[in-house]
């Protein structure tokens, strides 16, 4: 990126001089050429000027005499970037700090897990099997098992599906025909000798497009990474493979995990075409609501699963923080991202969360905690509380109130909460600017960030380059803060296994990513124009089998998520 200094007031160009020599990045996040660092190793001549200018963007003050003597100290960090710059980090490099979510008193739970699924005996196949491209995993497994229906009957007819409607959706990247018709066949081979490997032995499912699949490019939704293939598969691709699921297709995200605009185009909402369908994992809800998949997989760091299961109807588990490996995902956020399963179902997540959770040995975050799935469980050892702000007043949404109700029909009764307010939540951001500038930093030097399809001031290239100017103080203060954050939320969890709250009340969404604590998403109305909305069963920390068995238990009394888009029907 070439600097004209004719086109810019010779005051603001010396301030876009010095903010880039303080940093080490050149004017719009590109590294300075190699006559600095990589021929010389020299550093520009800084002045008591040039750390004043500095120090305005960090908000900080110091005498003359104080930056004097910053000076060498300031040269040689700009050394010390320099080299560090010379090291090659691939994307999967987590840094040598760990997040865990856990506040020290309170460990969590050991033991071995349990897993029953509802039966559905007597389920008979309809007249063809394109009528089942909606029945929720727990149908599809019961037609699998009673041999109704071959894993490759059921893969065809998604891979039909996907071909003819991925694209109005603008939701399929890549189809991994060869490879899903190998794994249905293997399948249907181990039904017919009695070996059923669990739940979803042979339901196919949609992969987002940031997990890793042996052969096949991994795009990350973005254009310098389209023809991109890594080796090895995802460690949640690899669980799935174990469990029998059959991988159909990568699905689209927002470009590196932002929105719902990908190199290819924008993935719609299936309720309304004019809409896209939220994001990042905005292919996995689309294609799992309009039918093209059993199943899919997401992930979240910021509202991520929560987003387009909004948007399109689906319902989605973001798990406690660490309790699905990220390993052969693509890093966005080390201590905030999420990988979670998006269904057509409450009890479709738990089946799939059973599947892929689990420590694995090859992300430091990840812990094996043992989960219990009963559904036929009683709800009378539930706690359960709601956020009283939410319900009150006479903004409260009739909707979410009928949620409150259902509730209490199922015989269990609430007690009102309120979550901490007590912190500068929407500050703590810079938690997540500054790790996702981290983890695409060579693009933002290297100047690909132009190749991004957004480029508006909120989208990440501009996000990145803004990232850079976070000093390292403010990062871990924020941190600091998110502890205290941490400490608060378990105090107000004290007692409780699930809070009730709309999906996006007050920073509830925010607060519950950076704790790291699991929500179960899930329709809970539509509005005028036909659209799904949303409502949350918050959990305690790895309490993810208690906020599903809640939200299973009222969803089951609902039909909202079983409302199928007109537009894929046929």
């Amino acid at each position: 990126m070439s600097i004209r200094p004719a086109s810019v007031p010779s005051s603001a160009l010396r301030r876009r001089e010095f903010l880039a020599y303080f940093s080490g990045v050149g004017l719009g996040g590109t590294l300075f050429p190699g006559v600095l660092w990589a021929e010389s190793r020299r550093v520009p001549d800084l002045t008591v000027e040039t750390v004043a200018r500095a120090a305005e963007v960090a908000g900080l003050e110091f005498s003359e005499e104080e930056r004097e003597m910053m000076l060498q100290g300031l040269e040689g960090n700009l050394r010390s970037y320099a080299a560090l710059r010379e090291v090659e980090i691939p994307n999967e490099v987590p840094p040598a700090l760990l997040f865990d979510p856990a506040p020290p008193h309170r460990r969590p739970p050991a033991g071995e897990g349990t897993v029953r699924r509802s039966r559905r005996p007597g389920l008979l196949k309809p007249g063809t099997v394109d009528e089942v491209a909606f029945w929720p995993v727990t149908d599809l497994a019961e037609l699998i098992r009673s041999r109704q229906v071959s894993s490759e009957e059921l893969t065809r007819m998604y891979l039909d599906r996907l071909e003819r409607h991925g694209p109005t959706l603008e939701a399929v990247i890549t189809l991994l025909t060869d490879r899903a018709l190998a794994q249905a066949r293997r399948a249907d081979r181990e039904v017919a000798r009695g070996e059923i490997r669990g739940p979803l032995h042979g339901v196919p499912w949609g992969a987002k497009d940031l997990l890793a699949v042996e052969g096949y490019p991994t795009t990350w939704g973005a254009a310098p990474f389209q023809d991109h293939v890594r080796s090895g598969d995802a460690t949640v691709v690899r669980r799935l493979d174990d469990a029998g699921a059959v991988l159909v297709a990568k699905l689209t995200l927002g470009a590196l995990a932002m929105g719902d605009y990908w190199f290819g185009g924008r993935t719609r909402n299936p309720w309304n075409l004019e809409q896209g369908s939220s994001g990042s994992s905005a292919g996995s809800a689309a294609a799992t609501v309009a039918g093209l998949v059993g199943f899919s997989i997401g992930t979240e760091t910021l509202g991520s699963i929560v987003s387009p299961s909004t948007r399109t109807g689906a319902t989605g588990l973001r798990p406690t923080f660490g309790r699905v490996s990220r390993a052969g995902a693509m890093a966005l956020s080390w201590s905030m991202d999420k990988l979670g399963p998006i269904c057509r179902s409450v009890e479709d997540c738990a089946l799939v969360f059973s599947a892929i959770h689990g420590a694995d040995g090859r992300d430091p975050t990840a812990r094996t905690v043992p989960f219990h799935w009963d559904p036929g469980r009683s709800l009378d050892e539930l706690r359960v509380g709601y956020l009283a702000s939410a319900f009150e007043g006479d903004d409260a949404d009739p909707a979410d109130r009928a949620v409150l109700e259902g509730v209490r029909a199922l015989g269990v009764e609430p007690v009102p909460v309120e979550l901490p307010d007590a912190y500068p939540l929407g500050a703590l951001r810079v938690i997540l600017n500054a790790e996702a500038a981290a983890a695409f930093d060579d693009l933002t030097r290297s100047d690909r960030d132009e190749l991004l399809v957004r480029q508006t001031r909120g989208s990440w290239p501009n996000s990145f380059r803004t990232a850079r100017f976070i000093p390292a103080v403010e990062y871990i203060q924020a941190n600091r803060v998110r502890t205290m954050v941490m400490g608060a939320l378990d105090a107000a969890f004290d007692g409780l296994d699930v809070i009730l709250t709309p999906s996006y009340a007050d920073d509830v969404l925010l607060m519950t990513n950076l704790t790291g604590h699991p929500v179960t998403v899930l329709p809970h109305a539509f509005d005028d124009e036909g659209s799904p909305r949303s409502f949350s069963f918050l959990g305690r920390l790895y309490g993810d089998d208690a906020c599903l068995q809640l939200a299973k238990a009222w969803q089951d009394t609902t039909e909202f998520h079983t409302r199928r888009p007109p537009l894929f029907t046929m």
